[in-house]
């Protein structure tokens, strides 16, 4: 087996190339456009199968280097918040409250699941806390903290490779359900977005090719400025916290720190041109979001999921359903069935199987179709990428005692 470790650059190019690819697959084959299946995700998977291939077939395991991608996914959040008008927070206080509600009572049915279904197919001691929450909720980041410590906890000493295959299966569903969920929902309810609404994440199909007076490289210069200031001020203030004790994501800093500032300095300096809710902040952030997940895909190792089994597959399955179904008679009815519903609920198969970015994408996705969701945008973020990992953390405490 020889293997290539392909470098940064080059694998940032290869990522921006994996996106046309999904694109052209997309506008070649309707229905993954009809469906909302993001671009990217159409192309990482193409692109994973091909060094799936290569190593079944040619022994070359291909390996990309992802320093821009974490990069990248601080440019994302940073632009979240920087786009979290306190207006905005302030009408999602009861739907970031019930969202949050709903998401702790379907991580305590997803761990039992996962116990009840290792039990039946008699797995090893502490294989369920793989299949549950820990690596599909919490996704990779999550797996690889706790892997050791189940590992020591109950002698399993797979831990990590069998918690790795779920997440990242479940970040493969979770890619391909969210939007024909959302889809069905729309037409099922006949539900529209706000077309005469500025989209604060993901520039519309329809614009993203035409040239637009207010995108300039001044306008692009600005944003990113404040962007890259935002990002700065996180990582000092995620120094401090972790001093205090307190493991945050650090893009989830960045978020906080951009709410803040958005909502601060331009009514301080009420003459300062601030990029939210610009049309360069939008394009920042989808080329952000995009190249990110197409990085991410493509650099899964399917091969890995191999040698796990049939268990793995059938705990998937169950999971897969008992989410699609929490959805749309929990999640949809709870979140007001209205169009901000449908696009929540299509962020929420990346809270349950995914990962928060899988979340985003498919909302973005859906709302570059049918419209603008502003308040999804900023309540799932906070709810899966802070809220919920600390309830995760809990949980997972508690089951690995």
């Amino acid at each position: 087996m020889s293997v290539i470790q392909v470098p940064g650059l080059l694998s940032f190019t290869i990522a921006i190339l994996v996106f046309f690819a999904g694109a052209n697959l997309n506008r070649f084959i309707p229905v993954l456009a009809r469906w909302s299946i993001p671009e990217a995700v159409t192309g990482g998977l193409l692109a994973a199968l091909a060094t799936l291939a290569a190593y079944e077939f040619f022994s070359v395991e291909i390996s990309f280097t992802l320093a821009a991608r974490d990069m990248l996914l601080l440019y994302f959040f940073t632009g979240v918040g920087l786009n979290a008008r306190l207006s905005d927070l302030v009408a999602g206080g009861k739907p970031l409250l019930i969202l949050l509600a709903i998401t702790l009572v379907f991580l305590v049915i997803q761990n039992a699941i996962a116990i009840g279904a290792s039990n039946l197919l008699g797995l090893p001691p502490g294989m369920a806390i793989l299949l549950g929450s820990t690596s599909l909720i919490g996704g990779h980041g999550t797996t690889i903290a706790w892997a050791p410590i189940i590992t020591n906890r109950f002698g399993l000493t797979s831990a990590l490779e069998v918690g790795i295959a779920s997440a990242t299966l479940g970040l493969v569903i979770a890619s391909l359900i969210g939007g024909p969920i959302a889809q069905y929902l729309i037409t099922r309810y006949r539900l529209s977005g706000r077309k005469d609404e500025e989209l604060t994440i993901g520039v519309p199909r329809t614009a993203a090719d035409t040239h637009d007076d207010e995108v300039s490289y001044i306008s692009l210069l600005r944003t990113l400025l404040v962007t890259n200031i935002a990002i700065l001020i996180g990582y000092a203030f995620h120094e401090i916290i972790l001093d205090a004790g307190i493991n945050l994501p650090l893009f989830v800093v960045c978020l906080l720190v951009a709410i803040v500032m958005t909502n601060t300095i331009p009514s301080v300096a009420p003459n300062l041109r601030w990029p939210t809710r610009s049309r360069a902040l939008s394009l920042v952030s989808d080329l952000s979001l995009n190249v990110f997940l197409a990085m991410s895909l493509m650099s899964m190792q399917l091969w890995g999921l191999g040698g796990l089994g049939l268990a793995l597959v059938i705990v998937l399955a169950i999971q897969t359903i008992a989410a699609i179904a929490y959805i749309l008679f929990v999640v949809f009815p709870a979140m007001g069935r209205n169009y901000e519903a449908a696009v929540i609920s299509a962020g929420f198969c990346g809270i349950s199987l995914g990962a928060t970015p899988t979340a985003i994408a498919n909302m973005t996705a859906v709302t570059k179709i049918h419209g603008a969701a502003t308040i999804a945008f900023i309540i799932l973020p906070l709810v899966s990428a802070f809220f919920i990992d600390l309830a995760n953390a809990a949980a997972l405490g508690f089951l690995v005692r």
